[in-house]
């Protein structure tokens, strides 16, 4: 069964390390945008119904509650297996998580990056420690049954202590779900900006190496396994059972649609994203990024490129080990790589080297 992803560009505060296209908007252009997105979702053709919806953004927490409940109505299949909402620690409160809930919503995200007061004032971010137990009580109690929360690895000033000191709030949170991302250094945010250009805002100077970044991780994943958070995807540990079900859609390569600006969509065979900027799909331009049909060979390309992300791995067919083979036995002898029974793995050390892994099947 296909998934379906909402995308809701619109936030308070534009972070130091977001890379994404969001940002902050009048809110007169919110409820335009709104308006667009019901009606793209009661304009779609709908040939299944979804058992996975996923608001993300931008900030979809901050949806006025009316709004919330008309574009998830659009939507057909409820009440869906799973239903996740992304949200910025800070601003919940019971009245809000038991709207969500009544909107058929079981799974938040919060976007906490850190538990450290100095990393939170440096990336923008507006929440607490002690602020975050509370707003996880309050989802539990008015019913949400999923809570994932969201660490970045390689935030300005961040240290082996400073990390501790976050892992050491994710076992009080007691989450079922926790993604640990390594911070992406890139021109799309005003903090990898700043890096790339060797300046000092954001505290773009105090920003861990990249040894460092890496051993945040390991930590990460040694903490979090001893919590029963179970590794299942390079960036995502879960409680048995709760793994992110829509999520795993994107790594198995099973269909999904997406609405809303810069939104993708994939149907098994084609890909295609709506217009990025929130003006562009205001005025109307709709899917204006249709990728060519995948043939067998591309589309086995990409199996190797997402499915490596899960530590289950891939089982390649006897062409795939054949056209790959050279690869796959470079990357075994390094250590990157391992077979068992047919099935083709990222070790743990592979991991910590995953994109040059995967490069190399986009090309061989």
């Amino acid at each position: 069964m296909a998934g379906v992803y909402i995308g809701y560009p619109f936030c308070a505060q534009k972070c130091t390390y977001c890379n994404f296209a969001s940002g902050v908007f009048p809110r007169e252009l919110e409820h335009r945008y709104v308006a667009a997105l019901r009606a793209e979702i009661a304009g779609h053709g709908w040939e299944w119904r979804p058992e996975t919806v996923y608001l993300g953004g931008g900030t979809p927490s901050n949806m006025a509650a009316e709004d919330l409940r008309a574009v998830l109505a659009a939507v057909p299949g409820r009440p869906w297996i799973e239903a996740t909402i992304e949200a910025a620690p800070g601003a919940i409160t019971g009245e809000l998580a038991r709207h969500w809930v009544e909107c058929g919503i079981n799974r938040v995200s919060l976007g906490v990056q850190s538990f450290v007061a100095s990393e939170i004032r440096r990336t923008g971010r507006k929440h607490t420690a002690e602020g975050v137990l509370r707003e996880v009580a309050l989802l539990r109690a008015s019913g949400v049954g999923a809570i994932n929360i969201d660490l970045i690895a390689g935030l300005s000033g961040q240290t082996e202590a400073t990390w501790r000191e976050s892992l050491d709030w994710i076992e009080r949170a007691a989450p079922e779900h926790v993604s640990v991302y390594m911070l992406e250094v890139d021109e799309d945010s005003r903090l990898g900006a700043e890096m790339i250009a060797r300046g000092t805002r954001y505290g773009a100077a105090d920003a861990p190496d990249d040894d460092a970044v890496a051993g945040f991780y390991e930590t990460a994943v040694e903490r979090l396994a001893g919590l029963g958070l179970k590794r299942y995807e390079i960036s995502n540990f879960a409680l048995a059972g709760f793994e992110s079900r829509h999520n795993l859609k994107y790594w198995k390569l099973e269909p999904y649609v997406g609405f809303g600006a810069d939104a993708h969509s994939f149907d098994g065979r084609m890909r295609s994203c709506n217009a990025e900027s929130v003006a562009e799909y205001l005025s109307g331009t709709g899917q204006v990024g249709d990728l060519p049909h995948l043939g067998h060979l591309a589309h086995a390309d990409e199996r190797f490129f997402v499915g490596l992300r899960l530590m289950e791995g891939v089982r390649p067919d006897a062409e795939e080990w054949r056209r790959h083979g050279a690869a796959i036995g470079k990357f075994v002898d390094a250590g990157w790589l391992e077979t068992d029974g047919g099935v083709l793995r990222l070790t743990p050390r592979g991991v910590l080297v995953s994109n040059e892994v995967f490069a190399e099947f986009l090309t061989s």
